[in-house]
């Protein structure tokens, strides 16, 4: 992953038939593609065009947590 640092989450979908990736802490941030790497490189895209648009808007664009722990 490039430039962020926000934990990514990349599942297949056999309905989609595609990898989908996820930001769960930016919502309803995903991307898809037909492989994994293409489903990362274009939600690297995704996440800059999301913080964008959140700051044109004056909402807050969170911090990355990177991965969550639990106990």
């Amino acid at each position: 992953m490039g430039k962020h640092r926000y934990e990514v989450i990349i599942y297949w979908s056999a309905e989609d038939e595609a990898f989908i990736a996820e930001v769960p802490e930016l919502p309803g941030c995903a991307a898809d593609g037909a492989t994994y790497q293409g489903a990362l490189a274009e939600l690297e895209l995704i996440i800059d065009e999301w913080i964008e648009t959140a700051e044109e808007m004056g909402c807050p664009v969170p911090e990355p947590k990177g991965r969550l722990l639990f106990a």
